[in-house]
């Protein structure tokens, strides 16, 4: 699975990973409903800390369609909950 972070590039990701990935999500997701904007700072950097961990980096030159987006870490609160259709950033 490609996963492009917003302003940073684009990671390659085993599905096995998607778990973990799923798990931070839900909290972020939770924190987000719940208007947790400290709680979702630290999760949404757990998240993308998770990604550039367990994924691959793409080459810059590499330009291959990403099937999930995840916000770059300056994100707020409100450009998230823009981005989400109500059931988080990762598929299910």
């Amino acid at each position: 699975m490609i996963v492009r972070i917003m302003g940073e590039g684009q990671v390659e990701m085993a599905d096995g990973h998607l778990a973990e990935l799923g798990r931070l999500d839900d909290e972020l997701l939770a924190e987000m409903q719940s208007g947790d904007e400290e709680g979702f700072r630290r999760t949404l950097g757990a998240l993308l800390e998770a990604v550039r961990r367990l994924g691959r980096p793409l080459p810059d030159e590499a330009l291959e369609p990403s099937e999930l987006i995840l916000p770059g870490p300056e994100a707020s609160l409100d450009e998230v909950r823009e981005m989400l259709d109500g059931d988080g950033l990762i598929p299910d």
